[in-house]
């Protein structure tokens, strides 16, 4: 009769086995989550640290934005600027800087609200917006002076033209600014521009007798007209008229400038000087005067036409001499 052999440690071995292998994969996930941590340039302890202020950061902000909403902030800073205020950190003070042609006055009556008032409730920046609406006013900078004052420095526009539009005179600056209203009885000395939207071509104007420097001091006024091109007018009482355009207005400019250097047509009387058309040179003579008694260009380039005068309008003077064509 044959003996039945029961291995019983084999049994307990593949179920230790089993168990063995299943409490294994945790430690491999874990080992997994450290092997990718050990990539990281930062030890454990230093890991630790870094969490903790992410955490501390977090907390504040969270604590800081309710406290924004609450408006705390602004309550303590409120209490702050009374606090200065009482120990005598106050508005006392307005100096202005800088002028030389506007009065103190409208400065002064922007700043003097701020009296009294703690130095650090002023809004500079405010402050400075406010001074700028001034038409003289090119530029300016604010600024606090402990214990008691705010200083305010002013840039002045410059005054280059007067300015007639709508039977009004003003003075206006470079870029074409108003910067107040002029007396007819006292028009300072400087150019007349005049016309629609001619304060806005001042700097343009400037560029153009720019060309022309031997004429920027003869220059009386100017007339923009059709928003297009400019008549000049110079102190000797004749009137330029240009062509349009930037290039050709300057190029007639110079033209003109050579002309009068040579043959000198200013103050001889001439009512008018036509080069809008870069063909002719038309002279519009005074009524009265004879054509014989025009100038004699030898320096024109382009023909020459005399009109007015005694004769009828457009005729051409003296063919010889005073109707010359164009060299080239």
């Amino acid at each position: 009769m044959s003996t039945a052999t029961i291995k019983r440690g084999a049994g307990r071995s593949g179920r230790m086995g089993g168990v063995g292998s299943a409490g294994r994969r945790p430690r491999q996930g874990r080992s997994v989550i450290n092997r990718l941590l050990g990539y990281l340039p930062f030890t454990h302890e230093q890991l630790t640290r870094i969490t903790t202020w992410l955490i501390g950061l977090i907390v504040a902000a969270l604590l800081w934005l309710a406290a924004s909403f609450l408006g705390l902030p602004a309550m303590v800073g409120a209490e702050i600027s009374e606090l200065a205020g009482r120990a005598g950190f106050a508005v006392a003070k307005i100096e202005v800087h800088g002028l030389e042609r506007m009065e103190q006055a409208p400065v002064s009556d922007i700043a003097v609200k701020y009296v009294d008032r703690s130095m650090l409730s002023v809004d500079l920046d405010k402050l400075r917006a406010e001074v700028m609406t001034l038409g003289w006013v090119k530029d300016a900078r604010v600024s606090r002076r402990l214990p008691d004052a705010l200083i305010v420095d002013v840039v002045e526009r410059q005054p280059v033209a007067v300015w007639q539009h709508d039977g009004m005179l003003s003075l206006i600056d470079a870029s074409g600014a108003e910067l107040g209203a002029v007396d007819p009885e006292a028009i300072p000395d400087l150019p007349l521009v005049v016309g629609p939207q001619a304060n806005r071509q001042t700097e343009a104007l400037a560029k153009l007798m720019d060309a022309a420097p031997a004429l920027k001091p003869m220059l009386a006024g100017a007339t923009w007209v059709g928003n297009r091109r400019w008549d000049l007018r110079f102190q000797s009482g004749e009137q330029l008229l240009l062509p349009e355009g930037d290039a050709e207005a300057a190029a007639a400019l110079v033209n003109f400038a050579r002309m009068d250097g040579v043959d000198r047509l200013l103050g001889r009387g001439i009512l008018r000087f036509d080069m809008r058309d870069p063909s002719r040179f038309v002279l519009r003579l005074p009524p009265g005067q004879s054509k014989d008694q025009a100038p004699s260009l030898s320096s024109a380039k382009t023909q020459t036409v005399v009109t007015g005068g005694d004769s009828a309008e457009g005729a051409a003077s003296k063919p010889s001499t005073s109707t010359q064509q164009t060299e080239g």
